[in-house]
């Protein structure tokens, strides 16, 4: 996308000629003109069937401030308000530096919207994450600098706030320090979070052979305030970490006025809720890695449900969950060839619990264990006529009070070419995707008096399939073509009662998912002073479900999503530099749902000022025309139901960004998809 550096090379070349004119010789001399070399360092390279990202190159003129901003860059991936996915993969899990370990999702983009992007070295993309993660599927690997003894104490302080509906404002310092063989880091945020949404929804329900419109209209306002910490010390190839969130005055308010009339629902956090991890890691010099984390969450709190000033549910809801995880991997070196094999072992105890004090309800108070066991053996091989792959195969034990079953899960990565120019990528891959705790003990929460969420006993995991072949060309355009397939599928979507006038939101298996697509990825500059990426997505997607409740559907439909993002600076050394992306979607489903179009326009302006330009000014706006509003449709059989939401996405955020020692980076954390919370 870029011109990465431009050499300037004066030659003043004298050239002698030797002339014979009676007594005396004359000399001549010619001057070249200015030769200059026009070079681009690589945005993408390949191997193993791994695709590396040069991202800090590619965001250093874009208005980010922080790493959950800047992976909304990299090629094929979607960050939307905040949540990543990656096209062409299902689902995508991020870890940092490689060392896979417990933490909800929320939390990993917590810390990383906290980190700043002058930390990252580059970034991996895995569409088939080798098993040496304890991951399956797609995987972003955030890879860090590391700091050393001489760089002394590093660090840099941050302040936001955010204008959405409500102001949001939030603090941050990130710190390294290396001595010796030490090194140390720190990342802690505090975030005064207020957020908002409102949807209308209508819901045509038929009901005993007649039609009974059902409207309403219900606003979300959310309070509370997020301590996130992330602690780490490393002693040459051991390291001890803990990162830990607390959130509280937690405080989620809807209001909702339509058919059955009055409405306010009240959740507050009853305690803080607490989220802890520990986790050390251990590297012997004969190729042996020792890991292991601990991990405890719990919540707290109530919901009170008012219709008019009459209360109608009081409850309170209880999680606690410690989780115990451990893993070796061994790895041996023969010749081109590399040979690894490595176990891990999962196993959580979830004491949750749900009681009412009005009305006299049922509820329930239970221990779920589970446990995941698995074993795998991997290779590696680079051959010189161009051909570098991974495969792997793992066999994997779930069990809990449910169910239990055995999985094999192989993988394939692989990379092809001759030269950087053209290079081709191959990637297979399974997983195993498990529910969340809550929605296993079947609670219950309630909307109204007409819509209500159920948790389901009878969820069962599913298994993902993928397979991506990659193009990538001149290591800078990327071409994907995907097939997805889900196995038993889960989702949670609307179902309008056929023996009372309920509309029951649960989470069911499915037959199946499957999408097909192709992907295309096309970088551009202009003279080093406009820089666009042009991202294309069309695909195909179909769900399916013979028993959904006591209906059937068959939903298929072509989608697709067109993204362009632009910066300009107008000169290669200007401190100002601005930015305006646009974004397209049409075609999404969702189960038996069908969403709207979407569209949205984001702009932002970057200045970098003070001494070796140390600050940083950031003003971004999202969703400039308040445009980007899902609309969700059902419609089959006799289900007929419409939500249309507002104001979303959009927001105006400004930053202010101070570095200290020439503060350049280090480690951090890492993750997998959350299972934590009980389903507010």
């Amino acid at each position: 996308m870029k011109n990465i550096f431009i050499i300037s090379i004066a030659l003043s070349i004298f050239i002698p000629t030797m002339a014979q004119n009676g007594p005396t010789d004359t000399v001549a001399t010619h001057e070249l003109n200015e030769i200059i070399i026009k070079g681009e360092r690589p945005q993408i390279k390949g191997k193993d069937g791994i695709m590396v990202v040069d991202l800090p190159e590619i965001v250093k003129d874009k208005p980010v401030t922080n790493i959950l901003e800047a992976l909304g860059y990299l090629p094929g991936v979607v960050n939307n308000n905040g949540s990543i996915g990656l096209s062409g993969a299902s689902s995508v899990a991020i870890i940092i530096n490689g060392e896979p370990t417990a933490m909800p999702l929320q939390n990993l983009y917590q810390l990383l919207y906290s980190t700043p992007v002058d930390r990252l070295k580059t970034v991996e993309i895995m569409y088939s994450a080798p098993a040496k993660y304890h991951l399956s599927g797609a995987v972003i690997n955030v890879v860090m600098k590391t700091p050393q003894p001489l760089d002394g104490l590093m660090g840099q302080a941050t302040l936001d706030y955010n204008q959405a509906h409500y102001a949001s404002y939030s603090g941050g310092l990130n710190a390294t320090y290396a001595v010796k063989d030490w090194t140390f880091d720190l990342n802690w945020s505090l975030n005064r979070s207020q957020s908002y949404n409102r949807q209308k929804t209508f819901s045509n329900h038929f009901l005993n052979g007649n039609y009974h419109p059902v409207e309403d209209d219900m606003s979300q306002i959310g309070r509370g305030w997020n301590n996130l910490i992330y602690v780490a010390a490393s002693y040459r190839k051991l390291k001890l970490t803990y990162n830990g969130q607390i959130t509280s005055g937690i405080r989620n308010e809807s209001l909702s006025s339509g058919t059955f009339g009055d409405f306010r629902n009240l959740y507050k956090g009853l305690s803080p809720t607490n989220y802890h991890n520990v986790a050390i890691r251990y590297e012997t010099p004969f190729g042996l890695t020792v890991g292991g984390d601990y991990t405890y969450y719990y919540e707290n709190r109530s919901q009170n449900l008012f219709k008019g000033n009459t209360e109608q549910i009081n409850s309170e809801n209880r999680q606690c969950v410690n989780r115990w995880h451990a893993c070796l991997d061994q790895e041996h070196s023969l010749g081109i060839w590399t040979l690894g094999y490595g176990m891990d072992y999962q196993h959580a105890d979830d004491k949750s619990s749900q009681s009412y004090r009005f009305p006299d309800a049922p509820g329930f108070g239970n221990t779920l264990r589970e446990d995941v066991a698995s074993v795998y053996i991997a290779t590696q091989a680079s051959f010189p006529w161009g051909l570098s792959f991974n495969a792997s195969a793992s066999a994997e034990y779930f069990h809990n009070n449910y169910r239990h079953n055995w999985n094999i899960i192989p993988q394939l990565g692989a990379t092809f070419y001759k030269t950087p120019k053209s290079i081709f990528q191959l990637n297979l891959s399974s997983e195993r995707v498990y529910p969340s705790y809550w929605e296993l003990h079947g609670g219950s929460s309630y909307i109204n008096d007409y819509s209500m969420i159920l948790g389901n006993p009878a969820l069962q995991p599913y298994m993902n399939y993928s397979g991506q072949l990659s193009y990538i060309y001149r290591q800078k355009y990327a071409a994907t073509l995907y097939v997805l397939y889900a196995d038993d599928y889960s989702v949670q979507l609307p179902y309008q009662s056929t023996s009372d006038l309920h509309l029951i939101f649960q989470t069911l298996n499915l037959d199946f998912s499957r999408t097909v697509g192709l992907q295309l990825h096309i970088p551009f500059d202009l003279k080093n002073i406009w820089n666009a990426t042009a991202t294309f997505n069309l695909y195909h997607a179909r769900q399916k479900s013979n028993n959904f409740h006591d209906l059937s559907f068959d939903n298929r439909r072509w989608g697709v999503y067109i993204g362009l993002n632009n910066s300009i600076r107008f000169t290669p050394t200007c401190p100002l530099s601005l930015s305006i992306d646009a974004t397209y979607m049409a075609g999404m489903i969702q189960g038996a749902g069908r969403m709207d179009p979407l569209w949205k326009i984001d702009a932002g302006v970057k200045w970098q000022f003070g001494r070796k330009r140390c600050c940083e000014l950031v003003l971004k706006a999202n969703d400039v025309f308040n445009t980007c509003n899902p609309v969700l449709n059902i419609k089959f059989s006799d289900q007929d139901y419409r939500m249309k939401t507002y104001g979303m996405n959009r927001y105006i955020k400004l930053s202010f960004i101070w570095r200290f020692n020439d503060f350049k980076p280090k480690n951090v954390p890492d993750i997998d998809i959350s299972r934590f919370g009980t389903g507010k």
